[in-house]
């Protein structure tokens, strides 16, 4: 429970501090690895942790302690066990109350992009998956099971990125994205805060929302580029999710690297003070990305002077920089004002209040906070555990229906669900059995046995009629063809072909070497991988001899069933008429190969929408659906305009018909929305086959009347419905004045009267059309 009265301890506890130990609390230079040992009877705290908290007299957070990958070196030999997280936390909690004179206790931070990136942690789908979905609550739902998961293991923040819209899919983190459209990534930021924030953090569990703001829409697609976007651009793509997350309550957001309009965003004032704090309300912290901040000195030259520049703009908590334990020689100096250091010292202590990090400390008397018997464990022991194990079986099965929904069939030549009568399939390629290639950048190391592949998946499940046979092929981008002709024979001697390509952002080997934030690089023939931070890529074609390996596959005859195992939307313009089914599977998880297997079986019906458009080529980008509708021409001389497979897009086994598009009413005035009155859309849905399914809802609009150029249509509501065999519902939609408002000629966000055309349907190319009248 949180004191009522933390706001006039903080500002006791600032008063008696000095210069050194308030720096000292904006401070996250430590990559967490390097606070411990393990040993033969335990884990011990390092001298370089311990001289971290002697210099200044404390620590505001620490970063990763649980993180374990190839950047960090951490495995199961040398990391701290799931069962013995909470022991070490409450060691250095322990260790900085006895050795400090504030004895303010340390925030934790730790990465969840898509699971609790630690030993034994459950990796979900990627975001690219998870927003394929379109289903919120269930989103909410794997939000709150990573949240009580770091919370039994004493961390306190959560890193999750929920705000970087993809408007370019060549950048190599698309995979962290959800949407290119800023509505469905509003709605996912949502679910997000509020999976995470139990009920105004009852676990103790906040989330850093990232990256603020614009990363995705990086020149190039070049990994931290700059942003050459204006203020409109900001305002209606990529500052509704920050928006949704703050009115949500998330307690933190973490700068990006990029610059917009030639001001990095860690030196942003307008964008870190004016617009979030001052316009949207939001009271938590800003973090730094890593090592931003000494990305500063590229303008400055100067340490304190870049002090300056991110402290004024709003950055709170530093990360891995060497900038901001300048700040007190910055004030020393003048350059930094010792205010601006208490605002945001003020702002880090109100976080640790929030999250209960003070519940046991009784009062600010005296020694600042007394201490009081059996708060922390003084001791640490393999033997103090903590029951994490309990609910795995629920969780793995959350991790299996989220799955089962990022799915997307693309392509369905009548050939799936295939059936359990006899028969010989073979499964070949890249990803059909490398668990790695399965979950993403930012995944820890996994036990074998603990991730189900597409080849694994499908042994599970199929009886002893069919066959299975496996051959690997060839690699994602090398173009090594040695594996062809065993792939070639065994699809010959078979009724069907599984073939599983795509990408990978797999950092499972010796050859990968990283960055000083952990990016990878990347030399060319030295890994087989092509996504996930730092690898952009100019083609989205598919890399190496995949393309060949599928057609030559395709010519032995046998039926083909494409999985595209994925971190973006690569075109598939050159393999799609290869292939008699393509079932778009993202990086799908742990569970993701019993998701596709079920799926190629009719154990699953698709319901997986696209939440980011599929190119037909780079050379069309940008391509996503809701561009600029100038009058402008769209396709090109050589070239199609339009993606290749459109926003919202995806198959199903089931059949859906649309009809009888309606609203409660034919017009509304602006003065009844802004009273609050909503225009409710109705549409009539028909299940016309014999397979029960779920089939995603969109409403889309027009803005056909309007003082300046509006979008080619705009999402703005959709619902995940189930439907029967031969069943039909009406399905209602509600549209309200923030859903019907536009940033007018003056950048003012209003309801402007005149026509707008409504869309409803099952993707963004086909719908049902009517227009509303909006009246002065």
């Amino acid at each position: 429970m949180v004191q009522k009265d933390y706001k006039n301890k903080i500002q006791e506890l600032i008063n008696k501090m000095t210069l050194k130990e308030k720096v000292g609390q904006l401070n996250q230079r430590l990559y967490g690895w390097q606070l411990y040992e393990k040993t033969e009877n335990g884990y011990e705290l390092t001298d370089v942790f311990k001289n971290e908290v002697k210099r200044w007299g404390g620590i505001g957070a620490i970063y990763g302690i649980f993180r374990a990958d190839p950047w960090s070196q951490v495995n199961f030999e040398n990391g701290i066990a799931k069962e013995d997280c909470k022991t070490v936390i409450d060691m250095i909690q322990e260790y900085i109350k006895e050795n400090t004179r504030m004895k303010i206790p340390v925030l934790f931070t730790e990465e969840c992009p898509h699971g609790h990136q630690a030993l034994d942690g459950e990796m979900f789908p990627c975001n690219i998956g998870i927003g394929s979905t379109w289903n919120i609550s269930l989103v909410k739902t794997v939000a709150s099971s990573i949240s009580d998961e770091i919370s039994k293991k004493g961390a306190n923040l959560a890193l999750v990125s929920t705000l970087d819209v993809l408007r370019d899919p060549r950048w190599g983190r698309a995979e962290e994205c959800f949407s290119e459209d800023p509505f469905l990534c509003s709605k996912y930021t949502e679910a997000i805060v509020e999976g995470y924030q139990k009920n105004n953090f009852e676990n103790g569990v906040g989330v850093v929302l990232k990256h603020l703001c614009a990363q995705g829409a990086a020149v190039g697609g070049h990994n931290s580029g700059p942003a050459n976007i204006g203020e409109r651009e900001l305002r209606e793509i990529f500052l509704p999710p920050v928006e949704s997350g703050v009115k949500s309550g998330a307690i933190g957001v973490m700068a990006a690297y990029n610059e917009i309009d030639g001001i990095p965003c860690h030196a942003n004032r307008k964008l870190l003070t004016n617009t979030l704090r001052d316009e949207y309300g939001f009271d938590g912290i800003v973090m730094a990305d890593g090592c931003a901040l000494d990305r500063l000195l590229i303008m400055t030259r100067n340490e304190e002077k870049s002090c300056k520049l991110a402290i004024e703009a709003g950055v709170d908590l530093s990360l891995w920089d060497e900038i901001y334990p300048y700040l007190d020689s910055a004030v020393d100096k003048g350059v930094v004002d010792e205010k601006d250091i208490d605002l945001a010292l003020e702002r880090i202590l109100e976080v640790k209040f929030k999250l209960g990090l003070f519940d046991n400390m009784d009062s600010l008397e005296s020694e600042i906070f007394s201490e009081t018997e059996n708060n922390l464990i003084s001791e640490v022991s393999l033997s103090d555990e903590v029951n994490l194990k309990e609910g795995n079986i629920n969780t793995r099965e959350l991790n299996t229906q989220i799955a089962r929904e990022s799915l997307i069939l693309l392509k369905n030549e009548k050939i799936l669900p295939l059936n359990m009568e006899k028969k010989k399939i073979a499964v070949i390629g890249p990803n059909a059995n490398n668990v790695y290639n399965q979950l993403g950048d930012y995944t820890s190391p996994q036990r074998v046995g603990d991730v189900i592949t597409v080849l694994d998946g499908i042994k599970s499940i199929v009886n002893e009629q069919i066959e299975i046979n496996y051959a690997k092929g060839c690699g994602i981008i090398n173009k090594d063809k040695s594996g062809f002709d065993e792939a070639i024979n065994l699809a010959k001697e078979s009724d069907y072909a599984i073939v599983v390509i795509g990408g990978s952002s797999s950092r499972e080997s010796e050859e990968v070497r990283f960055e000083s934030n952990g990016a990878a690089i990347v030399e060319e023939g030295k890994l087989d991988v092509n996504c996930g931070e730092n690898l952009d890529k100019a083609s989205l074609d598919l890399d190496g001899v995949q393309a060949e390996l599928l057609k030559e596959v395709k010519n032995t005859g046998t039926k083909v069933i494409v999985v595209l195992i994925q971190g973006r939307p690569h075109s598939i313009e050159n393999i799609k008429d290869y292939a008699d089914a393509i079932l778009c599977a993202w990086y799908p998880g742990k569970m993701g190969g019993k998701a596709v297997a079920e799926t190629i079986f009719g154990l699953n019906n698709p319901s997986g929408k696209l939440a980011v458009s599929i190119p037909i080529s780079s050379m069309q980008l940008p391509c996503y659906y809701n561009g600029k509708d100038s009058g402008a021409k769209i396709d090109y001389l050589d070239m199609r305009g339009v993606a290749a497979y459109p926003f919202g897009f995806g198959l199903s086994y089931s059949k859906f018909k649309y009809s009888n598009l309606r609203f409660d009413c034919e017009s509304i005035s602006i003065e009844g929305l802004k009273e609050g009155k909503e225009v409710t859309v109705t549409v009539d849905i028909e299940n016309i086959s014999d397979i029960d399914g779920l089939e995603v809802v969109q409403l889309y609009t027009i803005d056909m009347e309007s003082t300046v150029t509006r979008r080619f249509k705009e999402l703005k509501g959709f619902n995940k419905v189930f439907i029967k065999a031969k069943d039909k519902i009406a399905v209602d939609i509600k549209i309200s004045k923030k859903e019907l408002s536009i940033w007018d000629s003056s950048l003012k966000f209003l309801v402007e009267e005149g026509e707008v055309k409504i869309l409803v349907g099952g993707n963004s190319e086909e719908c049902l059309e009517k227009t509303l009248i909006i009246t002065g």
